[in-house]
């Protein structure tokens, strides 16, 4: 086994290990989402509006079946962690090996779900009629790839947990360069439309899965993944339950708030649905840039709680908020300020379309980095074995103060900037929420410790 020292999150100067653990990370997320962004502008660029808004609309509906089992993936990393940290690495190995399965099974499952409801599913969140068979074209065989997607998520949650962040950033760059090379083939030069961004995509989702599951079966280290030892270890399947199924459900639970507010969208009709969507897509940027972060501070804390590090974790939190604050602005200001041509991007034949994409980015990226500092709260929950609290309160903060507004307030004045005010509105909220009880389990915690360390010695 190799040298684990030099990966361990839980001695030595914070700043540095931070940022070194974050830049891979976001530009891994970032490279992710210029692949999607070439998939929506070749798509707009060849197939037209109607295509692009295909494709944009049915991100919330994928978001929605998928976040159960990504929040499992957050549990087998917090998991994966605790243990890495109080340098058990047998118990690493064992819930590399339930995680790995879980993600085959769920794939499975969640794939054929999709596939077979796709239509079903777009009909009950009122896709315009006009996009509707587009949309259902690209969420089947969308839904082919849930196996690999799955895979390739629980392999790198795996691989983050123990500082490693830059494998998957070689991984996806690789995976993300074959997506556009299809994309072009068989978009521009074919005019496959939606069939083909959507096989492209699935095609660099497995190739992806592969570059994560054979790494993880030659490394010499405790993540090693033997394929003969597949099995769930039933105490390791709790630890992952009992994180990543409040996680996963509060990831579910918004993808529903998202929804919804998706179908309001959808009412304006479909050249709102695809500055909507382009909005978005840029947005994304400034979210996978703080979404980093996020894992920082679950991956730092939860090491430090393996170790019984409890001296470092408000450190570490700090460190995050003041880091995320920073992306936040900075890139949220950067995107609204050249708005108008990114915007253009996504949509060169509709130019009208641009003033309502305009209208979210006023109301969503400039105040995004309270988005980001939410996340840091959950995430040094999570981190710290918590996942119950931070789904209620995230539950209660967002996602139903989101619901109630969309059927109260916005349905008495149903305008755009109405809609989407509810965004930082609920940020605040929840923010506030998740620091309160996040500053009373690191209490607890430490108090805790304090009483076992004592036990320890008079044992002694």
């Amino acid at each position: 086994m190799t040298d684990t020292k030099k990966k361990s999150l839980t001695d030595g100067p914070l700043v540095p290990r931070i940022i070194q653990f974050i830049l891979p990370l976001m530009l891994t997320g970032i490279l992710q989402l210029l692949y999607n962004m070439a998939d929506s502008i070749i798509v707009g660029r060849w197939e037209g509006s109607n295509a692009l808004a295909a494709v944009s609309s049915v991100g919330a509906l994928i978001n929605l079946i998928l976040n159960v089992f990504m929040g499992l993936a957050v549990g087998a990393s917090v998991a994966v962690a605790h243990d890495y940290g109080a340098k058990d690495y047998n118990g690493v190995e064992r819930i590399v090996h339930t995680s790995m399965l879980l993600s085959v099974i769920g794939g499975i499952a969640v794939g054929a779900v999709g596939m077979i409801f796709a239509r079903t599913f777009l009909t009950w969140m009122d896709s315009p009629a006009d996009v509707l068979p587009l949309s259902t074209i690209y969420l089947r065989i969308y839904f082919a790839g849930t196996p690999a997607n799955m895979a390739y998520n629980f392999g790198a949650s795996v691989l983050r947990s123990v500082g490693d962040t830059k494998r998957p950033l070689y991984f996806l760059t690789i995976s993300g360069i074959v997506n556009v090379v299809l994309n072009l083939i068989l978009v521009a030069v074919f005019h496959m439309g939606v069939a083909g961004v959507a096989i492209a995509t699935i095609a660099s989702q497995y190739l992806s899965a592969i570059f994560v599951i054979v790494h993880m079966m030659r490394t010499d280290e405790c993540i090693r993944l033997d394929l003969r030892k597949l099995r769930f270890h039933k105490d390791k399947m709790v630890k992952i339950v009992t994180v990543g199924l409040p996680a996963g459900f509060q990831g579910a639970v918004f993808s529903i708030s998202n929804v919804l507010i998706q179908s309001s969208v959808n009412s304006f009709g479909s050249l709102v649905v695809a500055a909507n969507g382009a909005a978005g897509g840029l947005e994304g940027f400034t979210y996978t840039a703080m979404n980093s972060v996020y894992h920082a501070a679950l991956t730092f804390v939860g090491q430090n709680v393996g170790a019984r590090r409890y001296d470092r974790i408000n450190r570490v939190i700090f460190t995050c908020l003041i880091t995320v604050m920073v992306i936040g602005i900075v890139m949220g200001a950067l995107t609204f300020i050249f708005s108008e041509p990114l915007l253009g991007l996504y949509l060169p034949d509709d130019p009208d379309a641009i003033p309502f994409g305009q209208t979210r980015l006023t109301y969503v990226i400039l105040p995004y980095f309270i988005c980001g500092m939410m996340e840091v709260m959950v995430g040094g929950q999570r981190g710290m074995g918590m996942s119950i609290l931070p789904m209620i309160n995230s539950l209660l903060g967002s996602c139903a103060l989101r619901i109630v507004w969309i059927f109260t307030v916005f349905a008495a004045n149903p305008t755009l900037p109405m809609l989407y005010i509810s965004y930082p509105i609920s940020w605040t909220v929840t923010t506030i929420a998740h620091s309160t009880f996040y500053a009373i389990r690191l209490h607890k915690l430490k108090k805790q410790d304090a009483m076992d360390r004592l036990l320890e010695k008079e044992m002694v």
